[in-house]
């Protein structure tokens, strides 16, 4: 998850940073995509959620697309895990 404090304030890109790192540790990344409504709903960052911050609070509702997030990463773990055996 990445915020700005401004619209196109550079979310994105941030979260690409902290995935070429991860990749460089042998990580599997986990990407929501575009697999649920609910990311286009929270401003449609298929690289992760992101949040536009003014005065402190976030602008968009982006509950729903974190919720879907780390529910799609903890079934890419299951799969991962129940494979390994």
């Amino acid at each position: 998850m990445a915020s700005a404090q401004n619209p196109h304030g550079g979310q994105e890109q941030t979260i690409l940073g902290i995935y070429t790192a991860m990749y460089h540790w042998g990580a599997i990344i986990v990407s929501p995509g575009y697999t649920d409504p609910s990311l286009f709903t929270a401003g449609g960052n298929p690289y992760g959620t992101s949040v536009t911050v003014q005065n402190g609070k976030m602008v968009e509702d982006v509950q729903a697309a974190v919720k879907h997030q780390a529910k799609r990463t903890v079934d890419v773990a299951k799969w991962i895990a129940a494979g390994s055996n």
